[in-house]
């Protein structure tokens, strides 16, 4: 009983056992709840722990969802929106403008932002490109750059300190996507020394529910060569696997992964984990390592019994997307190395989940105690469902501040610490 008490309502155990007990499927009720978006009063904004300071980098943007930061510190904001019918066109007319899947025309854009003396104001917004298809991942290697749109892998040429580019690019990658593509972002990460590319792409559906001939080459980390050829397979069987990093002082790659509904309100956790090169990590056939979807056919012979455990657990339906590691110097050192963690907030719990920023401290490249709250106050009323935010992407500037965006109410905001005064 204490395993689920810490992994469904608590702070995460860093420990937890192999295979950590889970309430049957369907054991409680499964909920549609979206949130109530209302917004930041003017004397609002997110809460984070003593010594840091909070404020809003840049506003009005078009959803923006995801960052990069350019070796020059310009910030890159990928706005884009989900196309995915029934809750654009059905959904959101159902429910209103102002719920969590209110889903408004995507930008298809990418816009800079400069901040040339490091205020935290920017001085200079440019639509660096336009024209993209869903864009989401970004990446510079020497003077290419790289984005990935929903449908495949874009290059360009950069010049330094460009603030727009207008040439056409190259696509050296397709993805799958198509009318089946409810999780339509791909992220992008390259290795330490540039030579192999890992590009993050989420299920068509929730489990499979379209058939599996619907989710080819989804549910993976995909890895491919900087030209984009090569592409195979790195790991399978996550679900919608989205922020990507490097573990400070490993090889290993982990991502945030955001699981599967309607099994239950504590149905399943979402989790993030170190990556395994050709591990299998369950999706559709079972989650959180070898527990059954009911709802899903059989599996092939053993695949099930292959299923790799996740690292660490997160609460379920949090929607947990963003991951960055923090390399800084800026920060308490209490932070170094640990790993923060975006939840853009459930549509389907009561009360809510998510809405807020996670701290995992780690050393070695391991977690070593439980999550913490990081940065909250997007949550208003969690039984009603109202809050005011949804944070999403999520980077550590060069000059150890951090980025954040909040896509349901088209900003950034970063967040600084100054030691408090004794």
């Amino acid at each position: 009983m204490r395993i689920i008490f810490l992994l469904l309502f608590g702070a995460t155990a860093f420990a937890q056992k192999k295979s950590p007990e889970l309430p049957p499927p369907h054991a409680t009720k499964s909920y549609m709840k979206y949130s109530n978006v209302k917004g930041w009063e003017n004397n609002e904004k997110p809460v984070a722990p003593e010594g840091f300071m909070v404020n809003m980098y840049a506003e009005g943007l078009q959803n923006p969802r995801w960052l990069y930061e350019l070796p020059n510190g310009d910030l890159l904001v990928a706005e884009s929106n989900s196309h995915y019918k029934f809750f654009k066109k059905i959904g959101a007319a159902i429910v209103g403008a102002t719920r969590s899947n209110s889903m408004k025309k995507s930008a298809d854009r990418i816009t800079l932002l400069r901040d040339a003396d490091h205020d935290g104001i920017p001085e200079t917004k440019t639509v660096f490109l336009e024209g993209l298809n869903q864009p989401f991942g970004m990446l510079l290697v020497g003077d290419q750059f790289y984005v990935a749109n929903t449908d495949g892998l874009l290059r360009f040429p950069y010049m330094k300190d460009a603030t727009s580019i207008t040439t056409t690019g190259e696509k050296i990658a397709a993805f799958p996507a198509g009318k089946v593509n409810q999780h339509w972002t791909r992220n992008i990460i390259a290795n330490k020394d540039k030579t192999k590319f890992y590009v993050a792409v989420g299920c068509g559906t929730d489990h499979g529910e379209k058939g599996m001939d619907k989710e080819a080459l989804r549910a993976n980390i995909l890895e491919m060569n900087p030209d984009g050829s090569g592409m195979r397979v790195y790991a399978s069987g996550l679900r919608n696997p989205v922020g990507m990093d490097w573990a400070p002082g490993t090889n290993t790659l982990w991502v945030a992964v955001n699981e599967r509904d309607k099994l239950g309100n504590d149905l399943v956790p979402d989790y993030i984990t170190g990556v395994k090169e050709g591990a299998f990590y369950g999706w559709p056939y079972s989650y959180f390592g070898q527990h059954p979807d009911p709802r899903v056919p059989e599996a092939p012979a053993g695949l099930i019994e292959s299923a790799i455990v996740p690292d660490f657990p997160l609460n379920a339906h949090t929607a947990s997307l963003g991951l960055a590691f923090y390399t800084g110097n800026a920060f308490p050192e209490k932070y170094k190395n640990g790993a923060f963690v975006t939840q853009h907030g459930s549509w389907n719990r009561k009360p809510v989940s998510g809405y807020k920023v996670l701290f995992v401290p780690f050393k070695n490249g391991k977690p070593t105690g439980p999550q913490e709250d990081f940065l909250t106050g997007f949550v208003k009323d969690s039984v009603k469902g109202v809050v005011r935010g949804r944070p999403v992407g999520i980077t550590v500037s060069q000059t150890g501040a951090m980025f954040i965006t909040d896509d349901r109410t088209n900003r950034i905001w970063r967040i600084s610490y100054a030691a408090p005064k004794l």
